[in-house]
């Protein structure tokens, strides 16, 4: 059937089992990194992985996992983690180090959205976007310097959407995992949009051209 006007439907994979980001990260000024909590944090990222394959299925193919490089700003994480979950994504992956993590400050500028959307902390980004691919996500990285407009690229279906850090934008080792980049058109005269700004107007270019997919 096709999509409603609503947002995708979202589709609750059973984690009981695991640690909520949240808590993985109030342990971590508790313990050095202990092997028990990678191994939760990397059940979490294929709990990811798994719940965003079971709502392509529910939605015509489509689901969107979001991916960010590094982004070290908490309000910038907690917008785009405010985008992600309106729009209907099935989570958002950032790195352990070097990266902004949920706290008072993410939660609040994603206004609670965080609590209904899966955050998942992954040790390498590269590899895990190649853990992606071979799930039979394409992979879309979010660059102002790519030749190719994001409306001419294609968005729909599953789809790993990746946003750079704030000042260096994407790391070499990930564009070069990524199957194509793509820039939003511009008609003003400022450099670009913020990160967060960006991330939401790729998120809804994907929402958009689900839609259309759907309808054909």
């Amino acid at each position: 059937g096709r999509l409603s006007s609503a947002a995708p439907k979202q589709v609750i994979v059973n984690i009981d089992s695991l640690l909520s980001v949240q808590t993985i990260d109030l342990m971590k000024s508790q313990e050095g990194q202990t092997e028990e909590i990678q191994n939760l944090k990397q059940q979490l990222a294929q709990a990811l992985i798994d719940g965003a394959l079971a709502q392509a299925e529910q939605n015509n193919g489509n689901a969107l996992i979001v991916v960010l490089d590094h982004i070290t700003d908490a309000g910038n994480l907690g917008a785009i983690a405010r985008s992600a979950e309106v729009v209907g994504a099935s989570g958002v992956v950032i790195p352990n180090k070097r990266s902004a993590h949920v706290n008072v400050a993410t939660y609040k500028s994603s206004a609670g959205a965080i609590a209904h959307l899966p955050i998942a902390q992954v040790a390498n980004i590269a590899q895990f976007i190649d853990r992606l691919k071979k799930s039979g996500f394409w992979v879309a990285g979010a660059s102002e310097k790519a030749v190719q407009c994001i409306w001419d690229a294609p968005m729909a279906g599953k789809l790993a959407l990746v946003m750079g850090n704030e000042g260096t934008g994407l790391a070499r080792l990930t564009q070069e995992q990524c199957d194509f980049l793509v820039s939003l058109p511009q008609a003003g005269n400022i450099a670009s949009l913020n990160v967060a700004q960006a991330a939401t107007a790729c998120m809804y270019e994907w929402m958009r051209q689900a839609r259309v997919q759907a309808q054909n």
